[in-house]
């Protein structure tokens, strides 16, 4: 029987015309809760996660796992085998399903993810460490290298949000890059943006959701962190910049004191699109972009944000009607799925999947 994501197995199930998709998934417990039905019958609701997605697992009081389904915790990894169907109202859900223990080995490889999603973040690390290392302001690219070598194994295991885009282990990894990547190819049109603070800039915007989005290193399950809940990671990512600032500026004041613009210049510019980059202050950001560069950041990151949104929502949201898909929060209304793409000579449309 398939090994498949539950991302997989969802998208299967979605377009799979009422029939059931048999497969197993190997999934981490998030929690196993004990409820009660309306008639008062206990039952327990298992949430399961993997690198990518979650779905919630009903355990009826009759089932013969439900015992050891009650006792599960969230340190347990499970493999589940059963048929899968899409709910228009539960979502995905489990029928004629067993669960079993996994081995160490299928724990190990379940942690790192799907191979596709692993080359993905490998990728788009190391181009984040080699946008840092073309950085020309030598205040910057310090600033800068010395957060991914302090802070780079939690960076890489952080998730870009809790729930809207790039929820999951490495998240903001993806989304940095890929911010990064717009900023190079968007520079050049305007010639009087600043690449360097723009690239440092996009780097430091999330960093303080390496204390609210985290993920340990054992497990899918994204913790609280009362430091992320009191002060939130605007205000935290400001101060991580201001921390590193002024460990570097001690070391390096007398190479520093003649460089143009003056390093203080620097850093109010860099801590501007940390605290803007919300792009209002109903949003969460303590002041507006008042630069051309925090202006562009705004952008880049509402708009990678949301082509996220689009692409999961192609695979997760229930499919309304033809290339018609059900709304994904916070877009602004159902989704319709990309125009496909002219090619010469036409050819066969393509499936949804293929058209973002």
């Amino acid at each position: 029987m398939q090994l498949m994501t539950l991302t997989e197995i969802r998208r299967a199930a979605s377009r799979s015309s009422g029939s059931p998709v048999t497969a197993r998934t190997h999934v981490q417990v998030e929690s196993a809760a004990p409820k009660l039905t309306r008639e008062q019958k206990p039952y327990c609701e298992l949430s399961l996660a993997d690198a990518c997605d979650r779905m919630t697992l009903r355990v009826w009081s009759d089932h013969p796992a439900y015992k050891a389904c009650s006792s599960l915790t969230n340190e347990s990894f499970i493999e589940l085998t059963g048929e899968f169907s899409s709910h228009s109202q539960f979502g995905l859900e489990a029928q004629k399903w067993t669960v079993r223990p996994l081995t160490p080995q299928e724990k190990n490889e379940l942690l790192q993810g799907p191979p596709e999603l692993r080359a993905k973040q490998e990728t788009d690390w190391k181009f984040i460490n080699d946008a840092i290392a073309k950085i020309g302001d030598p205040r910057l690219r310090a600033l800068c290298d010395a957060f991914v070598k302090e802070f780079g194994d939690r960076f890489r295991r952080t998730a870009a949000a809790r729930k809207y885009h790039h929820a999951r282990r490495g998240g903001l990894v993806e989304h940095t890059a890929q911010m990064m990547r717009s900023a190079i190819a968007f520079a050049p049109l305007y010639p009087p943006l600043n690449l360097d603070l723009l690239i440092a800039g996009i780097l430091f915007h999330d960093c303080g959701k390496l204390w609210e989005n985290a993920l340990p290193e054992n497990g899918f399950v994204m913790g609280y962190d009362e430091l992320g809940e009191l002060v939130g990671h605007i205000s935290i990512g400001i101060e991580v910049v201001n921390a590193l600032w002024r460990k570097l500026n001690s070391e390096n004041s007398e190479s520093w004191r003649n460089i143009s613009p003056p390093s203080e210049d620097v850093r109010i510019h860099l801590l501007h699109l940390v605290a803007s980059h919300h792009g209002e202050k109903s949003f969460g950001s303590p002041v507006e972009p008042r630069t051309p560069e925090a202006m562009t950041l705004h952008y880049i990151d509402n708009l990678d944000a949301r082509l996220e949104m689009f692409a999961a929502g192609y695979t997760t949201a229930k499919p309304l009607g033809p290339r018609i898909f059900e709304r994904v929060w916070p877009l602004p209304g159902n989704l319709v799925a990309s125009l496909q793409k002219f090619e010469l000579g036409g050819g066969p449309a393509k499936s949804e999947d293929e058209l973002f």
